[in-house]
């Protein structure tokens, strides 16, 4: 049983949330498309801490969404994060971005692929079951036709997420189902989560810990003219 500060920024949603045993209580969150994390997250974990009638001194960990996502989000988030624990001497959890997305969805049958955009025709993936266990770990892939046929001929593939859109057009078929209504990673999510880490003690090394980029970070020069 615990109060968790709950931070999530790895796309353009910054988020943030307050779990008291492993219950939502307050959750403050924009989706902008400007990336205004470095400008909102702090606010936004004051107004949330407000709103749940908390004060820091009530936390008893910090848990971040750890990636893939956003490189620029994902060490806005993490950097917050260690920077409170180090502070205020509190524990550290991380939790897969895609796995935290996925339990937005709800099935009785087949897979669960959330997905994250990666720019052109990438995305960051994984695969789960209804039960929202892992069954295909993360990774950066490049959609293709035969895209996830492994599950298309035995179930039917809910793709969701801010990368499944452009999938539309590419991965078809009558098992294919393309969540339109917009999911988007969130710190809601979190809470219980980061709840079920804390009653096993699945801590990080406050001190090495690091963003899951899943891809090397490439920085692009602009063209000469």
């Amino acid at each position: 049983m615990a109060v968790i500060l709950n931070i999530e920024t790895s796309s353009t949603n910054c988020s943030v949330s307050i779990g008291k045993n492993g219950d939502l209580i307050s959750l403050v969150e924009k989706d902008d498309a400007q990336y205004s994390h470095s400008e909102k997250l702090h606010l936004f974990i004051k107004e949330a801490l407000k709103n749940a009638s908390l004060s820091f001194s009530d936390i008893d960990a910090i848990a971040v969404s750890k990636g893939p996502g956003s490189y620029t989000g994902l060490r806005i988030g993490i950097s917050t994060a260690k920077g409170f624990c180090f502070s205020l001497d509190k524990p550290l959890i991380s939790l897969n971005t895609l796995e935290t997305l996925s339990h937005q969805l709800k099935i009785d049958e087949g897979v669960i692929v959330p997905m994250l955009d990666a720019r052109r025709m990438e995305v960051y993936s994984a695969v789960f079951d209804k039960d929202h266990h892992e069954i295909r770990a993360t990774r950066a892939e490049i959609i293709t036709p035969e895209s996830f046929g492994t599950y298309l001929n035995e179930e039917v593939v809910y793709l969701m997420g801010p990368g499944a859109e452009k999938c539309k057009e590419v991965v078809t078929g009558s098992n294919i189902q393309v969540v339109t209504s917009k999911h988007v990673p969130s710190a809601r999510e979190m809470a219980r989560l980061s709840e079920k880490k804390f009653k096993t003690n699945d801590f990080e090394d406050v001190a090495y810990f690091e963003p899951y980029y899943l891809k090397d970070f490439v920085v692009t020069r602009p063209k000469k003219s």
